[in-house]
C-alpha cells in the first residue's frame, strides 16, 4: 500500500515567468521552497492557501483543496490552515493573549485550548502573553504569530521567510524554536525562504525553484550535496549529518558526536548525552588527505571514498563529494590539491573536519 502524499500541480502565469510545477512531497516534517527571490516560491505558498488561483491539482493528504478537473476550489477560510508572513501582523490593540484568543476563535473551537496551550509552551512565550505587541522583539512577535497560526488547529502550517525581516541577531534567537517545532509538533510545514542557514538547519525535504519550475527534490541531505544541482556553492557550499551525542568535555566546552563512519568533536551548545543533533558541516571547513594525520589542530578524520569531483563557481577551486560510510560530505579545495593528491571517482581519502567549522 502506498503512503499518502501532498500533491501540488500547479500552473500561474507570473509577470516574469510561468509557475509550473507537479510536486508530490511528504506529509509530516518540515518541507523548504528554496531558490532565489522571484522563483515562485511564494506563489506556490499562496495557492496552497487559496490566496491565489492557479490552475491544477492541491491535495493535502486525503483532503482536495483544489482540481480544475473537478471544477473544485475551497477558498482560504475552508482550509484548514496556519500561516505566517513575513512580518508578523500582530493586533496592535491587542495584547499577546488577545491575539491568541483571536486564532483560537477562528478556529472555531473556542473552548479547546489545548492546541494553544501547547503553542505558547513550545515558543517559550508565556511571560509574554500581558505585552503589547509594541512591546516585543522582532523574534518575539513571530514567534507569537507562529503561536497565533498553530492555535487554530491547522492540518499545514505555511511559512512565508518569517525570518526575512528579522536582523541576525533575532534570526538566531528563533531559529532553535522553529527547530523544537518541527521535532516536537506532527503538524507538517511547508516553509519558504533563500537562506542558506535556515534551509540546512531546518528542512527535512526539499524543493529548489527557478524562474517557476522545480528543479530538483529531495531530502535536505541530497539536495545539499548534490552535484548534478547544487543548491549552494562557493562558501555556503555544506552538507547535514545526523548523529547522536556520546561524551561531552566540559574542560574543552566540546561534545563528542557518533555519525555514520566515525566520531566528531563539536562545540557544546549545551548538549545532553543520547541527543540526536543535526550538523551542518561546510565543505570550505573540510580538507582531504590520502593518509590519516594525528600532528594537526583538526582532529575530526573520517575515512571516505570521492564520489564526484566537479568545478566549484571559480576554477581555481573544486567541490568534492565523499560518501562516509552511506553519508555525503564536501569538500572544497583547490584544482591544485586535486591533482596533486590524484583524487579520481573511487579514491580513498581521509577528511579532516575542523571542530569550529561544525555547526548544529
Amino acid at each position: 500500500m502506498s503512503l499518502v502524499q501532498n500533491h501540488i500541480r500547479l500552473t500561474l502565469p507570473r509577470a516574469d515567468f510561468l509557475l509550473n510545477v507537479d510536486l508530490t512531497l511528504p506529509t509530516t516534517g518540515i518541507t523548504v521552497l528554496f531558490g532565489v527571490s522571484g522563483s515562485g516560491k511564494t506563489s506556490i505558498l499562496r495557492c496552497v492557501a487559496g490566496l491565489e488561483r492557479g490552475k491544477g491539482l492541491v491535495r493535502m493528504g486525503g483532503d482536495v483543496w483544489q482540481d480544475n478537473a473537478r471544477k473544485l476550489f475551497q477558498p482560504t477560510w475552508k482550509r484548514p490552515i496556519g500561516y505566517v508572513f513575513q512580518e508578523a501582523s500582530l493586533f496592535e490593540h491587542l495584547n499577546v493573549q488577545g491575539n491568541l484568543e483571536y486564532g483560537l476563535r477562528r478556529s472555531g473551537k473556542k473552548h479547546d485550548r489545548h492546541a494553544l496551550d501547547e503553542a505558547v509552551e513550545l515558543l517559550g512565550i508565556a511571560h509574554l502573553l500581558q505585552r503589547a505587541p509594541q512591546a516585543l522583539s522582532g523574534g518575539e512577535r513571530q514567534r507569537v504569530a507562529i503561536a497565533r497560526a498553530l492555535a487554530a488547529h491547522p492540518q499545514l502550517l505555511l511559512l512565508d521567510e518569517p525570518m526575512a525581516s528579522l536582523d541576525l541577531a533575532r534570526r538566531h534567537e528563533i531559529l532553535p524554536w522553529l527547530e523544537r517545532l518541527r521535532d516536537q509538533l506532527a503538524i507538517p510545514m511547508l516553509y519558504v525562504t533563500h537562506s542558506s542557514d535556515e534551509l540546512s538547519r531546518l528542512a527535512d525535504h526539499v524543493v529548489v525553484m527557478d524562474k517557476g519550475q522545480a528543479i530538483a527534490t529531495g531530502s535536505v541531505e541530497d539536495i545539499l550535496t548534490s552535484t548534478q544541482y547544487p543548491a549552494l556553492t562557493g562558501d555556503e557550499a555544506s552538507a547535514v549529518l545526523s548523529g547522536v551525542v556520546k561524551e561531552k568535555e566540559t574542560q574543552w566546552h566540546l561534545a563528542k558526536i557518533a555519525v555514520r563512519g566515525g566520531l566528531l568533536w563539536v562545540r557544546d551548545d549545551g548538549f545532553n548525552i543520547g541527543q540526536v543533533v543535526r550538523l551542518r558541516i561546510m565543505a570550505r571547513d573540510v580538507s582531504l588527505s590520502t593518509n590519516t594525520s594525528t600532528h594537526t589542530s583538526i582532529q575530526n578524520h573520517l575515512q571516505a571514498t570521492v564520489e564526484h569531483i566537479i568545478n566549484d563557481i571559480h576554477p581555481a577551486q573544486k567541490l568534492v563529494r565523499l560518501n562516509c560510510a552511506g553519508q555525503a560530505l564536501l569538500a572544497r579545495i583547490t584544482s591544485k590539491a586535486a591533482h596533486d593528491l590524484g583524487l579520481t571517482t573511487g579514491s580513498t581519502v581521509w577528511a579532516h573536519v575542523k571542530a569550529g567549522g561544525v555547526g548544529t
